[in-house]
């Protein structure tokens, strides 16, 4: 990874729709050796995917819950089977195991609380809960998808030039 891969990177996760051969401009490449950075960047893993991001308003998903859970058991078969059951509600966008206080955390998108109230009642359903608290976003203040490339370990002769 070196220098001309991160601004590779940081082009990519502003607009994955660019050409390659405007990303090869901008970062002062021909375009065949570009592609094969990024083919290369894909190969590896570093870009896992590209996507849309939709606008939740648009698409009917404006309410934003996040939902803290605590289990009684924490055994791996009890954590295989909650993440198939998580794995079928498309409403949990993210969903992640904790240290602290509560064990998981999710972030649901539904149009209203009524919609999220539905996935609560599915999800109690499916499999046993300790506890739930759910939080309400009242406001999105940032939101981004783009990964911070200030900590990216460039190689040795990269940082040199």
């Amino acid at each position: 990874m070196d220098r001309l891969d991160k601004k590779i990177l940081r082009l990519l996760q502003e607009d994955a729709t660019l050409a390659v051969a405007d990303i090869a401009k901008r970062v002062g490449l021909s375009t065949t050796p570009c592609w094969r950075r990024i083919q290369k960047l894909e190969e590896e893993g570093v870009i896992k995917r590209r996507v849309a991001i939709l606008d939740p308003a648009k698409v009917n998903a404006r309410v934003t819950v996040f939902v803290s859970i605590r289990v009684a058991s924490h055994s791996a078969e009890w954590l295989r089977r909650f993440s198939e059951v998580v794995g079928e509600f498309p409403e949990v966008v993210e969903f992640y195991r904790m240290s602290g206080d509560v064990d998981y955390l999710l972030r649901v998108v539904v149009p209203d609380i009524a919609a999220y109230d539905a996935v609560y009642q599915r999800l109690i359903q499916k499999i046993d809960i300790r506890d739930v608290s759910s939080s309400f976003a009242m406001e999105q203040i940032k939101y981004t998808t783009q990964m911070p490339l200030d900590y990216l370990v460039l190689d040795k002769d990269s940082r040199e030039s």
